[in-house]
């Protein structure tokens, strides 16, 4: 049997915390499913999930994550997950869009647009956000399955970015995908 373990992983960043922690990942003999990771005001953040045969325990990971020589300090928390990850990124909503609003930046911006998601039930999947100089970019990924009416809803995103001076788009997951690929899968070698 197998287990799938979600390890969050936050550190002040350096060089060559990617390759420690897939390393300690690999002399479990985990397999990395998953991993998202980034670098926000000089801290490494990494959520990434790794199959496990099932005698591994967390307990094990964090004896194995230890054991990185490091000067900095990594904090490591773990969840088992209840469903396996293929079942879960198979149950995508039907109805998942994006919704990326932009904008000067000030403060409130997320807290605006989560307040307008929560009040229509509308459930953030995930939320990736950048400010460039005074430029603030939100993009969310949405649940919009308990939205009634998509006429009102973009009614409502216009009028909120008319009232918040937000430039807002609405379009549906599979659309985003096609057209923000980073690249295609490719045989033969590149040259850089």
């Amino acid at each position: 049997m197998k287990k799938q373990l979600v390890i969050s992983v936050m550190s002040k960043d350096r060089p060559g915390i990617v390759a420690d922690i897939s390393r300690a990942v690999l002399e479990l003999d985990g397999d990395l499913a998953d991993l998202n990771q980034s670098v926000l005001g000089g801290y490494f953040s990494m959520i990434l999930i790794a199959e496990f045969e099932d005698v591994v325990t967390p307990e094990d990971v964090i004896a194995g994550f230890s054991h990185i020589a490091s000067e900095t300090k990594l904090e490591i928390t773990i969840k088992e997950m209840d469903v396996p990850l293929e079942i879960e990124k198979n149950n995508l909503p039907a109805e998942t869009f994006v919704v990326t609003a932009q904008g000067e930046n000030r403060k409130g911006l997320v807290s605006i647009m989560g307040h307008f998601f929560h009040r229509r039930d509308i459930n953030i999947l995930d939320l990736n956000t950048t400010r460039e100089h005074s430029l603030y970019t939100m993009i969310f990924q949405v649940d919009l399955t308990p939205v009634a009416s998509m006429s009102l809803l973009r009614s409502d995103l216009r009028e909120l970015g008319r009232k918040e001076k937000l430039d807002i788009v609405l379009q549906h997951n599979d659309i985003f995908k096609a057209t923000h690929e980073i690249a295609t899968p490719c045989s033969g070698v590149v040259e850089v």
